[in-house]
């Protein structure tokens, strides 16, 4: 990844965690690694798990950024998401996959927040 790529990634994680303080959640890990791959950040508001994934875009020329999770993606997600909750003994716990979406073109900024913008799909497991 080049270092422009990085320094957005980076910048729209920040972003997000901000924005995530704000709405009242605890971050818990940010790029949360595994063998099976990589959630951006792990979060908990009130009772509930939330696995959230951020993607910042410099325009929406090539789409939306909550396009860009493809099903691949949300695959990877949910293995990372099952390994963390076994691994922590989470397993009841109520859980979420959120997006925050970034436009981030200065000096204009978009943030949205995505809360359940995609479920939990067994068939990934077969």
């Amino acid at each position: 990844m080049s270092k422009q790529g990085l320094f957005l990634g980076r910048t729209g994680e920040d972003l997000a965690v901000d924005l995530l303080r704000q709405k009242g959640y605890k971050i818990l890990f940010r790029n949360y690694k595994t063998r099976l791959g990589e959630v951006d950040i792990i979060a908990k508001e009130k009772d509930t798990i939330c696995f959230v994934e951020v993607k910042t875009r410099h325009s929406d020329r090539f789409g939306l950024p909550q396009e860009a999770i493809l099903p691949e993606k949300k695959r990877q997600i949910f293995k990372v998401a099952l390994e963390f909750l076994k691994k922590k003994n989470l397993l009841e716990k109520k859980v979420r996959f959120d997006v925050v979406c970034i436009l981030y073109s200065r000096p204009l900024i978009s943030l949205d927040l995505f809360k359940n913008a995609f479920e939990l799909d067994t068939d990934f497991l077969y």
